[in-house]
């Protein structure tokens, strides 16, 4: 399931209010590299709790090319 562009628009991560970068997967997820932190998407509805937001690891998901 894929995330509409409008709602990729106007989400940011909740701790550091920075853009989010959209990995549609498997599995699908929110990346904030300001933060570090990985928020998962279940069943097309982003879980943008920082509690339940897992640490980055670049080797899963590296930096976009640029």
């Amino acid at each position: 399931m894929s995330l509409p562009p409008e709602l990729l628009e106007i989400l940011v991560c909740p701790k550091s209010k920075a853009p989010l970068e959209y990995h549609p997967g498997p599995p699908e997820v929110l990346v904030c590299r300001e933060s570090r932190l990985v928020y998962r998407v279940e069943d097309g509805i982003p879980v943008m709790l920082v509690d339940e937001a897992t640490p980055l690891d670049e080797a899963v998901y590296p930096p976009p090319a640029r």
